[in-house]
């Protein structure tokens, strides 16, 4: 069975079922972290390094659209997934548009396709990493040549 201890997945649900059931169904594949509600999952974001963001979208107080909302303005690395048990269409589009979503899944999960899921958004997650460490390198190095050529031109 493969393991992705490594990966870090935050469940954020008003329904302390939902949440004992998906860290029964996947603690032993991931770091399972939980909240009970937006402003919780953002108190969870403050204290860990956070890769995968599963958020309910009908939360009383703020919506998993809401939360994504402001999971954006301070965390942005994480790939985001909405879930829900509702056929709600307005709230798929905002997800999409402003909460920038990589999935939407509907309740109740299949478990091997939720793993699915959020292995390959933490495969994205390690791919903007890497692209990002890149064009970091890719800079240096062009400064690094810049200074070169400049000093060349002035010997």
């Amino acid at each position: 069975m493969d393991t992705f201890d490594n990966i870090t997945v935050l469940y954020v649900d008003d329904e302390i079922n939902n949440l004992n059931s998906f860290k029964a169904a996947f603690r032993r594949d991931f770091k399972v972290l939980i909240a009970t509600s937006g402003a919780e999952g953002l108190k969870m974001l403050a204290e860990n390094h956070v890769h995968v963001i599963i958020t309910d979208q009908r939360m009383p107080e703020m919506t998993g659209v809401d939360f994504l909302i402001e999971v954006l303005k301070k965390y942005s690395d994480p790939i985001r997934i909405l879930l829900t048990g509702y056929t709600d269409v307005n709230a798929v589009i905002d997800a999409v548009n402003k909460g920038h979503i990589y999935y939407y899944i509907n309740k109740p999960w299949d478990e091997d396709q939720m793993k699915i899921v959020i292995k390959n958004a933490f495969e994205i997650f390690n791919l903007r990493e890497k692209n990002r460490q890149l064009i970091e390198t890719l800079t240096d190095v062009n400064e690094q040549l810049e200074f070169l050529l400049r000093q060349k031109l002035i010997s």
